[in-house]
């Protein structure tokens, strides 16, 4: 019987993670040249996303940094509706970008190939350079390889924090925004946290907190904007690696029913894109209200740097924290309990 892992260190979950900053300055190195002529729009100035799981976190994250930033409208695919669909819809002239860690998950696959038939341009993007094992790459009229580094964990943690420094690059390359004097600037930060593991969950800034997150029977975390993507994968690594009830609302969405079902013996997670002399007022109502419940809650923001690029730096604490949690409850956070790295659908 395989033994469970005494020490995050000792798990592929975290050589994953301290492999992130040379990724990303990996991806920065080769960008300008490789991604020109692949990041295609439509006339309009419009994208359409598909992605599951982790990657379709990494699409909301998208959304919100072309529509607030690059003046690019992203629209979701969901790939239910696309089977059913009655007739052919019209996605002439239409752009889709569907995300995949391994280029192999069945319904993003066939989605792809429905719109691509109904006139679509596709998009792929994956994390995997072999095409013989990666059908979404093939289907697609430009591939984006994330990196050509395996994910070894089954929670995606390092690709997934390169599907969203690519929507920052892509944004770089469609309107200037952020400058890439800013990314290296990110990645810097983000190196410098990872070379010091004493500020690590359960140390650091989550000491305080540790024994509510252990013993909490449910844990919520609320965000707002580029923070929500990272809340909703934050919810997921915590459900996949940890074994915790796990989940993730936008501050306006809590407050509009969520909210009801939190008590004393669960913990608020808000993340906060800013400090906290300059909380965003929706997550000070929030605030507000869990102070009324008497549910235990804490204001986690980026240790450095500006929002959104700072979202990160958060992410990567949080997947730190699950990692963390997991080992503390003696499981295997490479290998959780009946989940598998490529989860065919259809």
């Amino acid at each position: 019987m395989k033994r469970c892992p005494t020490r995050p260190s000792d798990t592929s979950t975290w050589r994953d993670i301290q492999e992130i900053p040379a990724l990303l300055a990996a991806f920065s190195e080769r960008a300008p040249r490789r991604l020109r002529g692949c990041v295609l729009k439509a006339a309009d100035d419009s994208v359409h996303l598909v992605g599951r799981g982790s990657s379709d976190n990494a699409t909301l994250f998208a959304k919100y940094i072309w529509e607030s930033h690059a003046g690019v409208r992203a629209d979701f695919v969901h790939p239910h509706a696309i089977f059913e669909a009655a007739r052919p819809l019209d996605f002439r002239g239409r752009v889709v970008w569907a995300y995949s860690q391994s280029g192999r998950s069945t319904d993003v696959v066939a989605t792809l190939k429905r719109l691509m038939g109904w006139g679509a341009k596709g998009v792929a993007v994956t994390n995997e350079p072999n095409l013989t094992h990666n059908p979404l790459a093939r289907q697609a009229d430009r591939h984006i390889l994330l990196s050509s580094s395996a994910e070894l964990s089954v929670a995606a943690t390092k690709t997934f924090s390169l599907q969203l420094w690519l929507a920052l690059w892509t944004s770089h390359l469609w309107c200037g925004w952020p400058t890439a004097a800013e990314l290296a600037k990110t990645q810097a930060r983000l190196a410098h946290y990872l070379g010091r593991p004493q500020d690590f969950p359960p140390s650091g800034r989550f000491a305080p907190i540790w024994k509510r997150l252990r013993r909490a029977s449910f844990v919520t975390l609320v965000a707002r904007g580029p923070f929500y993507a990272v809340a909703k994968d934050a919810a997921l690594k915590f459900r996949e690696m940890a074994g915790l009830h796990a989940t993730a609302h936008s501050a306006a969405d809590f407050l509009h029913g969520p909210v009801g079902a939190c008590g004393a013996q669960d913990l608020v997670l808000l993340l906060s894109p800013s400090s906290e002399r300059d909380i965003p007022d929706d997550l000070l109502r929030v605030r507000k209200v869990l102070r009324a419940r008497g549910t235990p809650h804490e204001i986690l923001s980026p240790a450095s740097g500006r929002a959104p690029l700072s979202a990160l730096l958060l992410d990567v604490e949080l997947k730190l924290a699950a990692l963390s949690l997991a080992v503390s409850k003696g499981l295997d956070p490479d290998q959780p309990s009946g989940l598998r790295k490529v989860t065919k659908t259809i």
